[in-house]
């Protein structure tokens, strides 16, 4: 059992296997189809590209200024050695958003004017004259309603002078020219609704047109809708995000129109960024002379104020006079202790002259600067010296010593008045030295407190001076910047259109044509196999049964006219073919014994009858004796076919005392064949299928005839020819092309896999010999051939 499955297995494996050359061979028997629709394909792509206006790409690259990767310039720019506008940063994705804004592509539009376009009529579609055109058209005193407007002029040149104009379609009701008249001069002033309109010639109309008439249609386009529609085809990409490169293009019919209007955009963008920048450097420069305006009056304020403090202190610099009094109080703080010094030498002096004798000498080395008081000194001394050296050799009342006496009494008294002089001029010197001191060490006593305030009033001053003397440097700088404005991006490339269009592409408009031309009749054919689950060949059994194929069988020409030795049909051939097979499947049995070949279908008329008639005449012409049994009680056919009694099979089983021979009859053209038709339809073919007779009656036949073919009931309706299946050697199972679908293989696959029907064949019956899946018309037929677009119209 477990081997039985593993077998089924494999079969089930087989049979879901795609074969490649079979799925191939169901298109490729199309070929014309396939040829004529990709020929079609062809032509329709070049009448395609033949009335498809193309479209160019013009493309540019520029350098977007980009400091510090998003350093731009603003209001407080010239601030920013302050750290002031540090987070105004832009970069370059910000100036690929300008380049697509829609206000640069509508200034664009509005400075090349090609909201008006102008345009000559073809064959097929109209040509924009953009480049090659004879006039110029444009507006002046322009209304608010000109951007909003959709008005189609036609304009007829009639001469080098004048043209007619005329109103093709307009929104308004009313007529677009407020002018009664339709002809007018080149230059003259037209009157519209939506402004003054001015035609003029051009330099390409002298040229080419000198004496030609032609028709211009003059069309004017909303403004928002032709921004959109040049938004949308315009591309603005940096070339990588390390770079600040930017790619800028646009794709038009006409290459010299994309190309003007990129440089145009370019022009623009650098235009408004340079009236950015002068915008921004003008405020600044106003912003900078107020400042500067109010910064100075505070400074005049704050030197005012300097100079009052120096007026009211008296002061011309602290940090010197500071320290002149310092020194000042030294110098008068040494003098007072010289004086002190010298007055306490003249008051000792004057002591030890009180004290003194006339032999006593005074010192005369202690006063060094009174002249007078020293010269004194050195004269009493003098006398002393020479009274003392007279008494060495005389005595105290010795005339010479008394006149000494005298004399040094008189000096030491001038001596004393001397020294007492000094010392009150030494005491108010000293006096003098003491205020002085005091009133040097009492102003720098006040030196901090007027420090301290010097300082805050200096500060203030010195930081207006500093802010003044920075906006003066700013005031300049920006005035440089003002007067040398740079464009925001530089052009790398200028503008260039490609030469080939980038729309509609040859190579693929034509790739394109001929996948249709394939796809077409691929999709049709593909679309009818897939919603025809009919069985049409033998290549839709393949890979999908196992069951043992031994021919399929044509059209027949006259299905009621049996198979003759002289028939050279395709479908006689095929029966004679199928015969041959069939010897294949009864090689097991044994001789003397009739071969039994059962035929049945699925469903009915499927031409079963019609098999094994044709069957048993064919094994009869070739000399073997057959026997055709209609088993098939409850439908019988051979009527349709051969001219049968109204009694046979099912009379013998109903009857008891009939012997089979009875009702077995000879066909009269032909010398082997005999028949045991159906009989009457009984009313219980079951139950007389079921009976032992049946069996009997096998067993009698098989040893009278060499073939039995016997035409049974359908399989899928009733139980009939399983109930009598045992007694074939073979089973034929007929399957009508275009009638059996697909999934009533699984019926016959069950029967083979289950062995319900010995030894199974499959006869495919009705194929269309003309599409190759039959076995030829057969020898000696004249067949026509058709032309080939004969036979595609045919199939």
């Amino acid at each position: 059992m477990q081997k039985q499955d593993f077998y089924n297995d494999i079969l089930d494996d087989e049979i879901e296997d795609v074969n490649l050359r079979e799925q191939l061979d169901k298109y490729l028997i199309h070929w014309r189809w396939f040829l004529v629709s990709v020929v079609i394909g062809l032509v329709l792509a070049f009448l395609y590209l033949r009335y498809t206006t193309p479209s160019y790409e013009a493309t540019t690259s520029i350098l977007v200024k980009d400091e510090k990767k998003g350093g731009m310039l603003s209001e407080l720019s010239a601030f920013a050695d302050l750290g002031l506008g540090g987070s105004m940063k832009n970069n370059v994705d910000n100036e690929v958003e300008i380049l697509k804004s829609r206000t640069l592509v509508e200034n664009t539009i509005k400075n090349l004017n090609l909201n008006v376009g102008l345009f000559v009529e073809g064959k097929v579609i109209d040509r924009d004259i953009y480049v090659d055109t004879p006039i110029n058209v444009y507006f002046l005193s322009k209304t608010t309603s000109f951007d909003k407007a959709k008005i189609v002029l036609n304009c007829k040149l009639l001469n080098s002078n004048s043209f007619t104009l005329d109103d093709e379609e307009s929104e308004e009701k009313e007529n677009f020219i407020l002018s009664t008249k339709n002809e007018f001069k080149f230059g003259e002033k037209i009157a519209t609704k939506i402004g003054v309109l001015v035609i003029q010639k051009t330099a390409f109309y002298a040229k080419n047109h000198t004496g030609r008439f032609e028709e211009i249609r003059i069309v004017i386009n909303p403004l928002d809708e032709l921004t959109e529609s040049f938004r949308k085809i315009l591309k603005v990409e940096p070339i990588s995000k390390t770079s600040s490169v930017v790619n800028v293009s646009i794709s038009d019919p006409v290459a010299k129109k994309a190309e003007n209007f990129l440089d145009n955009m370019i022009q623009i963008y650098n235009e408004n960024a340079a009236e950015d920048k002068n915008y921004i450097s003008e405020n600044t420069s106003k912003f900078i002379a107020s400042r500067l305006a109010l910064i100075a009056q505070e400074l005049d304020g704050v030197e005012q104020d300097v100079e009052s403090f120096k007026k009211t202190n008296k002061l011309t610099d602290i940090e010197s006079e500071a320290k002149l009094f310092i020194e000042g109080s030294t110098e008068y703080d040494k003098k007072g202790v010289e004086t002190e010094i010298q007055l306490n030498v003249v008051s000792s002096l004057l002591d030890f002259i009180k004290k003194s004798n006339n032999s006593d000498l005074l010192p005369t080395n202690m006063i060094s600067d009174n002249a007078d008081a020293s010269g004194l000194i050195s004269s009493y001394n003098q006398l002393v010296l020479d009274r003392n050296r007279i008494l060495k050799s005389a005595t105290e009342e010795n005339p010479s010593v008394v006149k000494l006496d005298q004399q040094i009494t008189s000096l030491k008294s001038n001596v004393a008045t001397s020294l007492r002089r000094m010392q009150a001029s030494l005491q108010i010197q000293n006096r003098d030295i003491k205020g002085q001191e005091s009133l040097l060490n009492s102003k720098i006593g006040k030196i901090p407190v007027q420090e301290r305030q010097f300082r805050v009033i200096a500060r203030q001053q010195k930081v207006k001076e500093e802010l003044y003397l920075y906006l003066l440097q700013k005031r300049e700088e920006t005035a440089i910047s003002l007067s040398a404005t740079e464009p925001n991006a530089r052009v790398i490339d200028v503008a260039k259109a490609e030469k080939d269009p980038i729309s509609p592409k040859k190579k693929i408009i034509y790739l394109a044509g001929m996948l249709l031309g394939l796809l077409i009749p691929f999709g049709i054919i593909y679309s009818n196999a897939l919603l025809d689950t009919k069985i049409k060949s033998k290549l839709d059994l393949e890979g999908k049964t196992q069951i043992p194929f031994i021919g399929d069988v044509p059209t027949s020409d006259d299905i009621a006219e049996l198979i003759k030795s002289e028939s050279r049909t395709s479908s006689a051939e095929a029966i004679r073919i199928v015969r041959t097979n069939l010897e294949f499947m009864l090689t097991k049995v044994p001789e003397g014994i009739a071969k039994t070949v059962f035929v049945t279908s699925t469903f009915p008329s499927e031409g079963k009858t019609f098999i094994s008639v044709n069957l048993a005449a064919t094994f009869a012409l070739s000399g073997r004796r057959v026997l055709l049994v209609g088993s098939d009680i409850r439908n019988p056919k051979f009527g349709e076919y051969i001219n049968v009694p109204s009694v046979g099979l099912t009379n013998y089983l109903s009857s008891t005392d009939k012997d089979v021979r009875d009702y077995i009859i000879k066909h009269e053209g032909y010398k082997n064949f005999f028949i045991l038709p159906s009989g009457v339809i009984p009313p219980n073919p079951a139950e007389l299928l079921m009976s032992n007779k049946v069996d009997q009656l096998f067993e009698e036949l098989k040893k009278e005839y060499d073939y039995i073919i016997v035409d049974t009931a359908p399989v899928s309706l009733v139980t009939d020819t399983l109930l009598i299946a045992k007694n074939a050697d073979t089973f034929v199972y007929v399957m009508r092309a275009n009638v059996l679908e697909k999934r009533m293989l699984n019926i016959a696959n069950t029967f083979y896999k289950e062995k319900k029907l010995p030894n199974m064949c499959i006869v495919l019956n009705d194929t269309d010999s003309t599409k190759g899946y039959g076995y030829g018309y057969g020898y000696g037929v004249r067949v026509e051939k058709k032309p080939w677009y004969k036979r595609i119209i045919s199939k």
